[in-house]
């Protein structure tokens, strides 16, 4: 079996699944997300997992489809396609 470490301070999808770091796979609910919500207002407390969420919306509209490679998100979407996609930092 092979030891992965936790992100502790990581909060890029990207850099999770690169770096073979614990990964809790909720991408269905992120393509649920996507498919069906309108409007989301993302109210959360602080280290509740936003800025993950939102860097994984971003891998998914950006069509990083290797980044989903063992993942629930692989089962769902059929049409990988690239948006454009601007993320903000605040």
């Amino acid at each position: 079996m092979t030891e992965r470490k936790y992100p502790i301070g990581i909060q890029t999808f990207s850099e999770i699944v690169r770096g073979g770091y614990v990964y809790v796979d909720k991408t269905d609910l992120v393509w649920q997300l996507a498919q069906y919500a309108k409007f989301v207002f993302m109210s959360r407390p602080r280290r509740f997992g936003k800025s993950l969420l939102t860097s994984t919306l971003e891998s998914y509209f950006k069509g990083e489809k290797e980044l989903f490679e063992g993942l629930k998100m692989m089962e769902l979407e059929q049409e990988w396609m690239e948006y454009p996609t601007i993320r903000l930092s605040l």
